[in-house]
């Protein structure tokens, strides 16, 4: 289970300065191991889901007992998607069908700070849930970032080490942030994208990509690679920044907006040509590809993530109908097994279960 972000406890500001943008990556809701290093007791050394949660709680200031690890601060919707059918020549999952779907979604700030101020880092992310009438679901995790910073879940954990803050000075080690960036040129791209990303005021006004590629599976089980986004259609604040002054303004500003009336975005499934890179997060693919409009999600109702139907929500990518199946990018593996770890151990602490989350060596 989870707290409220709304929670009376003090809010603690994380350090601020030019290394903030280069570590915000490490916060990003793609968390990296992969499903074969399980049970690392046998092998200490190797990298499992427990040493990446584990840094994922050193990254947010230590452990906060019933948050998630990542995304701590954040807030449930729900409403409903709505298929129009044109991405049902590509997939048989039921979503796409012209029907109407119920969701469960939470907004949520990357970082495992429940506290931090929405101006702490520019990354707004929104995971969603949808149940079909037979109960087969779908879940995906989205970040407002076009592509992430590094390929594999080996490389996400030396970027975790490397950017968190020296006992000394509360801050990240410049010196051991640029040797990683140095080590790893794939980050190129997310790089190039943080010189202009800002944090914005809303979280309705962004566009949500899920980064890494799947498959869509037709009728005649014939595959298609995609990556998919979800683009808003309300464009009042678009470019607004969110500023220390106002640390929560997310939350009361989607309250506002969602109590004015129901927000919309737009959901852009982006077909893969040959060659195209499936299995690398960091890769962006050409901007002439084929892009299909598969319908409307509507979020018509807000409530504390504490007491609302995203509480107890795992939302791993890797949860996926009929119709869609899991690339080989390694990163979604990762995040699916580093979730449930972390999963374990929030629902461990609020049940008052001792040593249950040491004994866990699965993700969220």
């Amino acid at each position: 289970m989870e707290r409220s972000s709304s929670s009376s406890s003090p809010q603690r500001e994380p350090g601020r300065g030019w290394w903030r943008w280069a570590a915000i990556g490490g916060a990003v809701a793609g968390v990296a191991v992969a499903f074969g290093y399980v049970g690392g007791w046998f092998a200490p050394a190797r990298l499992t889901p427990h040493r990446i949660v584990d840094a994922l709680q050193t990254a947010g200031g230590g452990i906060h007992p019933g948050f998630r690890r990542n995304h701590a601060k954040g807030v449930c919707v729900t409403g409903y998607f709505e298929g129009n059918g044109a991405a049902s020549a590509y997939s048989v999952a039921p979503f796409f069908k012209a029907v109407r779907t119920p969701v469960v979604g939470r907004f949520a700030l990357p970082g495992g700070n429940p506290y931090a101020p929405d101006s702490s880092v520019p990354i707004r992310s929104l995971a969603l849930k949808l149940t079909a009438p037979d109960g087969e679901q779908w879940r995906t995790g989205m970040n407002a970032m076009p592509v992430f910073p590094v390929a594999t879940p080996q490389a996400f954990y030396a970027q975790l080490m490397a950017t968190r803050p020296d006992p000394k000075t509360g801050k990240p080690d410049p010196a051991k942030v640029k040797a990683l960036f140095g080590a790893h040129p794939e980050a190129g791209a997310f790089l190039q994208w943080v010189k202009g990303a800002k944090p914005s005021a809303s979280y309705v006004t962004e566009s949500y990509y899920g980064l890494n590629a799947f498959y869509f599976v037709d009728a005649a089980g014939k595959r298609q690679a995609v990556r998919w986004r979800v683009v808003p259609e309300q464009t009042a604040g678009a470019g607004d920044v969110a500023t220390a002054a106002d640390p929560n303004v997310l939350q009361q500003d989607v309250t506002q907006r969602i109590a004015a009336g129901a927000q919309k975005w737009k959901l852009l499934v982006t077909l893969a040509e040959p060659g195209d890179p499936v299995d690398d997060a960091t890769k962006v693919w050409p901007a002439q590809r084929t892009t299909i409009d598969a319908g409307t999600l509507v979020l018509d109702r807000v409530e504390a993530q504490d007491s609302g139907p995203c509480r107890d929500v795992n939302y791993d990518p890797t949860v996926v109908p009929q119709g869609i199946q899991v690339s080989g990018d390694p990163l979604l593996a990762a995040r699916s097994a580093a979730y449930a770890d972390s999963y374990l151990r929030r629902t461990s602490e609020e049940a008052g279960v001792a040593g249950v989350a040491r004994l866990s060596s699965e993700g969220r």
